[in-house]
């Protein structure tokens, strides 16, 4: 009790114009402390509606395609070879982002073996000046599993 008393009478000891430097600094430290506490429960907030969306009919239909035999594989395919070194699924790194990809692309058996074919040999020009580097040791039908995989990536 004692040194908060000290305290009080040293601080009405100081001029007004400190004072007040003193009273913005508390504020300040209030705002920034109501704010990040405001900001975490915003973030649970957002937690529990993506737990809630999650288990929506349609955010199990989006999971479902996780159990397609295709997705599997051409995940497994993807994992295996150096493809995430320049794509992403959602983000273009210095390739096209794979949901790019899918949005651009109609899947269709053509468009497949088109985009197979541009994976074996390489390409350029699509995406930018960047080409894409020919993967020759994959096989026709590997990369076609790779693009099927892609392709279900599609909003």
């Amino acid at each position: 009790m004692k040194l908060l008393t000290k305290k009080f009478l040293v601080y009405n000891s100081l001029s007004s114009t400190i004072q007040s430097i003193i009273m913005k600094k508390i504020f300040v430290l209030l705002t920034i402390t109501a704010a990040v506490a405001c900001g975490g429960e915003k973030a649970k907030t957002e937690e529990k509606t993506a737990s809630t969306e999650a288990a929506t009919p349609a955010a199990t239909a989006a999971n479902d395609i996780s159990a397609n035999p295709d997705y599997q594989k051409g995940l497994e395919l993807i994992g295996k070879s150096d493809c995430l070194t320049c794509h992403k699924v959602s983000e273009k790194l210095i390739g096209p982002a794979y949901k790019e990809v899918a949005a651009k692309y109609e899947n269709t058996p053509e468009n497949v073996k088109m985009l197979a074919g541009k994976i074996i040999k390489g390409g350029q020009g699509v995406w930018g000046a960047v080409p894409m580097t020919a993967h020759p040791q994959l096989s026709e039908a590997d990369a076609e599993q790779m693009v099927k995989y892609i392709m279900l990536l599609k909003k």
